[in-house]
């Protein structure tokens, strides 16, 4: 049995650039950025940045292209996925390793604001990061609380 998956939370890095294929059908293409935190052996902390290349084609890839901006958070899930090509200017073979992306999921914008989602079957719902904080989470006011009455409720007040 084989799998090849990869799942990536980040923040773009860029504005998605959307293009067309021959056939007509919608490609969008942007890059990721996840970091990485540890100590060294010293007991300082370093920590590493890797950048990744995501392609999305299809309505998914209309959804990212539209909504989609520098700085969000997004989650996405797909097939790592490596081209060749020869370069016309220098003759030489370049590579280019990217996740194609079944399955994309907005987070909180970069400028707050609601989630949005996408991917082939669903768009829309809450976002995938409720436990992850962001910067401007962090410095947003707080949210609206109900308060509830002090006084205890009797049960033969409730007329059902």
């Amino acid at each position: 049995m084989y799998l090849n998956k990869a799942i990536i939370i980040g923040n773009l890095t860029r504005d998605p650039e959307k293009r067309a294929m021959p056939s007509g059908n919608a490609v969008t293409s942007f890059s990721v950025a996840t970091n990485s935190v540890w100590k060294d052996k010293d007991g300082m902390k370093k920590e590493a940045t890797e950048f990744h290349n995501i392609v999305v084609f299809g309505r998914p890839a209309e959804n990212c292209a539209q909504y989609l901006k520098k700085g969000q958070s997004v989650l996405v899930e797909g097939r790592m996925q490596t081209r060749s090509w020869d370069d016309q200017t220098s003759g030489q073979k370049k590579y280019r390793t990217e996740v194609v992306a079944d399955r994309v999921q907005f987070g909180p914008k970069a400028m707050g604001g609601a989630s949005q989602g996408a991917s082939g079957t669903a768009a829309g719902g809450a976002g995938f990061g409720a436990s992850q904080s962001s910067p401007s989470q962090e410095s947003a006011p707080p949210l609206d609380t109900i308060e509830y009455p002090e006084e205890q409720s009797n049960p033969d007040d409730i007329p059902f």
